[in-house]
């Protein structure tokens, strides 16, 4: 049975999440993951999917995860995408043991500093040819 790609909706202009969607591509060998810019249509349209608001007016310093017709952010989010890369990537699951508003929190100094600690572009990345058939737009 053919399972439904995970979707990452990152900000595409954070220096950090761009690196993040590199990383992923480079380990994602069964290519689990599709990915959009939470600023693009794709990502409104993915969310209407699956019956959340649109990510512009709810977490936009948030990764946003869409699997199996849930919505997961911030640390889930993050969580959920070690889950499905490699080994030892999985193993990252142990901080599910560690509440969600810890770990949310940890998240969220991460993500308000994003932009002073890794830049900001001023345009969305690009994909490779060799990547634009994982990306939704």
């Amino acid at each position: 049975m053919e399972h439904a790609p995970t979707i990452v909706l990152f900000d595409g202009r954070c220096g950090l999440c761009t690196r993040s969607v590199q990383f992923i591509l480079k380990r994602d060998r069964d290519a689990h993951f599709r990915f959009a810019a939470l600023e693009s249509e794709a990502a409104t349209r993915e969310c209407a999917r699956v019956g959340a608001p649109p990510p512009q007016s709810t977490e936009p310093d948030s990764v946003i995860v869409i699997a199996h017709g849930r919505v997961l952010q911030r640390s889930d989010a993050s969580l959920a995408i070690a889950a499905r890369l490699p080994f030892p990537w999985p193993m990252f699951a142990v901080f599910r043991f560690v509440p969600r508003g810890l770990r949310d929190w940890l998240y969220g100094v991460i993500a308000r500093n994003r932009y002073r600690w890794f830049g900001r572009h001023d345009a969305c990345m690009i994909p490779t040819p060799e990547q634009r058939a994982r990306f939704l737009e």
